[in-house]
């Protein structure tokens, strides 16, 4: 089956999740971390990409970013894992693919999702159950967004900004949203809708970046199309003869 198209639209934020083959841990050791980080901000100051949250897990990596041109996105993926795996199998002394195929990615509706999105990567190692909060996990966007640690990879969106008058009370408020639980609800959206490359959002927004691309943006119909019935008078006619 044919591969649909990349979504791109400039300044739309899209979630990216970037997984290990079979699963596989892609991350080692604290150096594997630090060096990702790296290639990533090298990446993301050559394609004109704005990273929003971000976390590095295990076995994959889950971006927030708003691509500024059509390249955005693949040249920062390409760029950060041709030179991360390239590292890895120097260091691990493996050869072949790190990386699980393509990797996902599709727009969200900024008005409903980004905040909710950047709660649901950042929350990423409390449901794994590798940290209680996410303060205390060292390889995310979260001490930037909530605590004000300096983080270069980071550029807040607007409805960040809009979170308070200064930086210090949108980190406030921000870090007040994980008081929270987020939804089981929206967890499975935002899984589904990642997973399977649809828009995260109503239909309406699904049918907008439809429109905007000219790539179909919701599954199609199952099962057979339905059989148009014939006219009972046609039936008779055709007796007859």
């Amino acid at each position: 089956m044919a591969r649909l198209p990349r979504f791109y639209l400039e300044d739309q934020p899209q979630h990216i999740i970037q997984r290990g083959n079979n699963r596989e841990n892609i991350f080692l050791q604290a150096k594997d971390y630090v060096f990702y980080l790296e290639c990533l901000l090298d990446a993301v100051n050559r394609y004109q990409i704005n990273i929003h949250a971000y976390v590095l897990m295990t076995n994959h990596v889950h971006l927030l970013a708003s691509p500024q041109i059509e390249s955005s996105i693949p040249k920062t993926l390409q760029s950060v894992g041709r030179k991360y795996v390239q590292y890895f199998n120097r260091k691990y002394k493996r050869t072949g693919t790190l990386w699980e195929g393509r990797y996902k990615a599709t727009p969200i509706d900024s008005e409903i999702y980004l905040l909710k999105c950047m709660r649901y990567i950042e929350l990423n190692p409390v449901r794994a159950k590798m940290v209680r909060h996410p303060k205390n996990y060292r390889w995310s966007s979260y001490k930037r967004n909530a605590l004000g640690e300096s983080d270069a990879l980071i550029t807040s969106h607007v409805l960040y900004k809009n979170l308070g008058k200064s930086v210090s009370k949108c980190q406030s408020a921000y870090g007040i949203l994980f008081n929270e639980t987020l939804p089981a609800g929206v967890i499975d959206t935002i899984r589904h809708s990642t997973n399977k490359a649809w828009p995260l959002g109503d239909k309406n927004f699904a049918h907008k970046i439809e429109e905007l691309t000219k790539r179909r943006c919701l599954p199609k119909p199952k099962g057979r199309p339905k059989k148009v019935e014939s006219d009972p008078k046609q039936k008779k006619i055709r007796k007859s003869i």
